[in-house]
């Protein structure tokens, strides 16, 4: 086995709520710029322990999502090791193959990998993801007629391949990459949150 990751994700971006990517249409300005973490609560990846890490990739989406040619820019967390960190960037870079291959084959071009402090306290549709200074975000989740979290499944593009999703929207989103020609502080936009489990 390449790899095996659990964990819970978290994506905010400048779509309304609920954002229409993730059933294939085109992203509600024509175009797409967002923040999508992953914090592994256990992962190994070709005997690298990744228990604890948090990767984020901050993207410019130039059209339909499935039409590929993001631009991304990576971040993990300041405590991850030079090995941790190539294990991540192995998985994400779609060179194990696996479920998160489908989602790198997206990715056109990476613009910057860097380490940084990272805070993730997301569970079950809300919390918050912070990332050094370049990402600050909040989400509450949509409930649905019973009180229960509104979920997503089975969708034609997902950054959690396989997981259901938990939709909702962010009471605060700021985002600022000049490599990417972003610079956001936006209120009540699109965000989801999921728990996965990848293997290859």
């Amino acid at each position: 086995m390449a790899y095996h990751l659990e964990g819970r994700m978290l994506e905010v971006c400048t779509c309304r709520a609920i954002c229409p990517c993730w059933v294939g249409e085109d992203p509600d300005l024509g175009h797409c710029k967002g923040v999508m973490a992953w914090h592994f609560d256990r992962g190994n990846v070709n005997g690298i322990d990744v228990s604890g890490r948090t990767l984020a990739a901050m993207a410019y989406i130039p059209g339909n999502v499935l039409a590929g040619n993001w631009r991304a820019a990576l971040y993990l967390d300041e405590d991850t090791t030079p090995q941790q960190q190539q294990a991540l960037l192995d998985v994400y870079g779609g060179r194990l193959g696996g479920p998160v291959a489908e989602l790198a084959k997206l990715i056109g071009s990476v613009v910057s990998v860097e380490r940084v402090p990272i805070q993730f306290q997301v569970q079950g549709g809300k919390g918050s993801l912070k990332v050094g200074d370049a990402s600050y975000a909040e989400m509450e989740a949509f409930t649905g007629a019973t009180g229960g979290t509104t979920v997503l499944a089975d969708t034609i593009f997902s950054s959690v391949p396989g997981a259901p999703a938990y939709v909702g929207r962010s009471p605060h989103f700021t985002a600022k990459n000049d490599l990417l020609g972003i610079d956001l502080d936006i209120q009540g936009y699109n965000s989801v949150q999921s728990t996965f489990m990848f293997d290859a």
